[in-house]
């Protein structure tokens, strides 16, 4: 691929460092860029947990120098706080369990990094994320499963278009985690032993409702009452942006069994508390759909199933609802459906689509 330009998306960790890496051993001619996204106070103290913190810059900047790429900073700050931070915020305030991570893929790190990478002449984006490109036999490019089950991430990539994947690479996928690890090990880069980031990166101290609270004013739905399914009320709450479906911890009820948040009612105000059984689903429905690996479903077509990111799947018949929508019947109940979560479905090792759980 000599002459090939690819711009990598350069986080300052040691996946995204390793990807540059391999792709200028594999003849790429290779950019190395960290996106500015979110600072939302400038003269707080710096926990270098922040995305493009000024330590992540650091490291990114050093692993270039290492390996001898060209280097540059882009702001996607503005891109970042709409399709990100506000759709973030909005969620929670109207009940459901976002997915920031999900959105920045599709609408930062894909579709505005490959546009202003596209400018400047670049053939292909590059990430350092734990999955693989396929181009299926029916034509149609998909997401699949990285060589390492246990860091595979292909669950938050299932929204990313034909077009963003036929100009995309992700030579990571093609290893394990403890080959990364390994490989920068042996060619000296400062990262290689650097954790991996666990919190949601604008969020460092994983406060996420005092967050919303923060970024929306008013617009934060004030406490409210918990109440049983039967509309019994058993305490107050602190606000519905505190809590998420299947929650356990933090609720402050003593009820002398273990409970769970079970829905959220974002028109009453109200958290709704159950017992384990009342957790779980036997069907979903979800809209905002993106076919993938497959350009569209029939009534009655089976699919591995995947409700949340840890989730490790489940077979469910899908059957198409009107307006786009998909609902998806499980063989088994499947703890804490969560509206606002993404629902992704496999064909084999392949993301066949996905959409928002309803």
């Amino acid at each position: 691929m000599s002459g090939r330009k690819v711009v990598v998306g350069m986080s300052g960790g040691v996946d995204s460092s390793v990807a540059a890496y391999l792709l200028k051993e594999q003849g790429y001619d290779v950019i190395g860029v960290t996106m500015r996204l979110w600072q939302e106070d400038s003269d707080r103290e710096e926990t270098g947990k922040e995305c493009c913190s000024l330590s992540a810059v650091s490291d990114a900047r050093r692993v270039a120098d290492k390996i001898g790429i060209p280097f540059y900073v882009m702001n996607f700050g503005d891109v970042f706080k709409k399709n990100v931070v506000n759709y973030f915020v909005e969620e929670y305030i109207h009940g459901r369990t976002p997915n920031p991570c999900i959105a920045c893929n599709r609408y930062v790190k894909w579709e505005a990094l490959l546009h202003r990478s596209m400018e400047i002449g670049a053939d292909y984006i590059a990430t350092g994320h734990y999955a693989r490109i396929a181009r299926r036999e029916n034509g149609r490019y998909a997401v699949m499963a990285s060589k390492t089950a246990k860091k595979d991430q292909t669950y938050a990539l299932y929204n990313l278009t034909q077009e963003q994947l036929a100009h995309t690479l992700m030579p990571v996928g093609e290893y394990t985690k403890d080959e990364i690890r390994a490989m920068a090990d042996r060619i000296g880069l400062p990262v290689a032993a650097k954790p991996d980031s666990q919190e949601i990166c604008f969020i460092p101290d994983n406060d996420h409702g005092g967050f919303i609270e923060r970024m929306s004013g008013e617009k934060t739905p004030p406490c409210g009452n918990f109440v049983t399914v039967k509309g019994e009320i058993i305490g107050k709450h602190k606000g519905i942006a505190h809590y998420t479906i299947g929650q356990r911890k933090g609720l402050h009820l003593a009820m002398g069994k273990p409970v769970f948040v079970t829905k959220i009612c974002p028109d009453t105000n109200e958290v709704v508390i159950g017992e384990g059984a009342e957790v779980f689903s036997k069907e979903l429905t979800a809209d905002q759909i993106n076919y993938m690996g497959v350009p569209d479903i029939t009534d009655g077509m089976r699919f591995l199933t995947k409700i949340r990111y840890a989730h490790k799947g489940a077979m469910a018949t899908v059957y198409k609802e009107k307006e786009g929508k998909l609902r998806f019947v499980f063989d088994e109940p499947q703890r804490a459906v969560t509206p606002g979560q993404a629902v992704v479905f496999y064909d084999g090792k392949c993301v066949a689509g996905g959409g928002s759980i309803l």
